[in-house]
């Protein structure tokens, strides 16, 4: 069974709190979970000590026995050292999908023919 780090989300409506925690990777988003390490509030500002506070020592175990940290988590770990997160980039993902590229292509097609259709009769002699 793998074994994750990932956030479980705690607070209010509209008042986000997370713990950051260790889990199977099985268990539902705020089910039952192995141990917490950690706490985020992101409604503090960026610079504020407070926004993250992560017990090093139980992640550096944690990591040590092959626990993989989601993307957010591991944006964490980064800044804490311990350990390297590669960005990742997909430009394929903001491009539209193929109905809309088809959709884009038929109007396009449309509008060429009407300014061909225009420009011929314009240069057709009148013939009255």
């Amino acid at each position: 069974m793998s074994v994750k780090i990932r956030l479980s989300r705690g607070g209010a409506k509209k008042k986000p709190y997370y713990y950051i925690i260790v889990a199977p990777a099985t268990n539902p988003r705020d089910g039952r979970y192995i141990e917490q390490i950690g706490t985020f509030d992101p409604m503090l500002k960026k610079d504020d000590p407070n926004r993250v506070k992560l017990d090093v020592e139980r992640a550096k175990h944690w990591l040590s026995v092959g626990a993989q940290p989601t993307d957010r988590v591991a944006r964490f770990l980064d800044a804490n050292g311990l350990m390297k997160r590669v960005a990742s980039h997909n430009p394929d993902k903001a491009k539209p999908k193929k109905k809309a590229q088809e959709r884009v292509a038929a109007k396009e097609k449309a509008a060429a023919d009407k300014a061909k259709a225009a420009a011929e009769a314009a240069a057709a002699p009148a013939s009255e």
